[in-house]
């Protein structure tokens, strides 16, 4: 891909999965990389299992997306180390078993989660967008990519707080592409379907990956390195015309009428 080459990424929740994977892309397109986590350890295998290939090119910093302080001082570390800021993947999201358990409905959500969801997936991010911003506006050009959800298009009867966020980054993500966009910052949203990472291997239920390959459109459902190819399309020259924007890549997940998956597998149509 055009203009990757020699430029600086900075991608956050790096260590595993869809930030993993984006990771390797970037550096196999000639970027250079910080991995920012708060796995600080898993970021520091990762970087060392990577150093080999890319020397120098990869810096783990172990930070935590609902800490601005920390989302500072990841930004701050990566431009010190590369002398420049070309990308931000903001990647990172509190995902965990308790976070998902907590995150019901209107209802029954409290109000301490609803912040500590907020704080990481929605503060996070603008955190994200407002120390990286100025760094990226030195070079003349940059561009931002958020990951989202179909949680965020949709609505569902849990994930109450997490879809909330999700909405929330879209629309960040479109201000960010209006209001910088004539100084050469583009801002686009990624919207995964389900994207099957090393853990979701491990600890999807099977009747839950059949329901998902039922309402997917292609072969197969989605994987990390899916994800981390539009990416860095999307920070790249041969995407300089693109902002501002969700893109969906889910596998035709959202495009569907709800009845599809019925239909599909009755094996009738209209």
């Amino acid at each position: 891909m055009r203009g990757l080459e020699g430029k600086v990424a900075i991608v956050t929740g790096g260590a595993s999965g869809i930030g993993a994977a984006t990771v390797r892309r970037f550096l196999n397109e000639g970027a250079s990389v910080a991995i920012g986590d708060i796995d600080g350890e898993q970021a520091e295998i990762l970087a060392h299992d990577l150093a080999h290939e890319c020397g120098e090119r990869v810096l783990p910093v172990q930070f935590d997306a609902s800490d601005v302080d920390s989302v500072e001082r990841l930004v701050r570390t990566a431009v010190d180390k590369f002398h420049r800021l070309d990308f931000l993947f903001n990647n990172a999201a509190l995902t965990s078993v308790e976070a998902r358990m907590a995150d019901t409905n209107a209802v029954d959500i409290t109000f301490e989660w609803w912040d500590r969801i907020m704080a990481t997936n929605a503060r996070g991010y603008l955190a994200g967008c407002k120390y990286a911003i100025p760094e990226m506006l030195k070079t003349g050009k940059g561009s931002i990519v958020m990951t989202t959800s179909g949680a965020g298009l949709l609505g569902d009867t849990s994930n109450f707080a997490y879809g909330a966020s999700k909405a929330a980054i879209m629309s960040m993500s479109r201000y960010v592409a209006v209001t910088y966009g004539k100084q050469g910052l583009r801002c686009n949203a990624v919207v995964p379907g389900l994207t099957l990472t090393e853990a979701g291997k491990r600890n999807l239920p099977a009747n839950i990956l059949a329901i998902m390959e039922n309402n997917t459109l292609t072969p197969r459902v989605g994987r990390p390195e899916d994800i981390a190819a539009l990416v860095t399309f999307l920070c790249s020259e041969d995407a300089e015309f693109i902002t501002g924007q969700e893109i969906c890549i889910d596998g035709g997940l959202t495009m569907h009428m709800p009845y599809f998956s019925d239909f599909n597998q009755m094996k009738v149509g209209w």
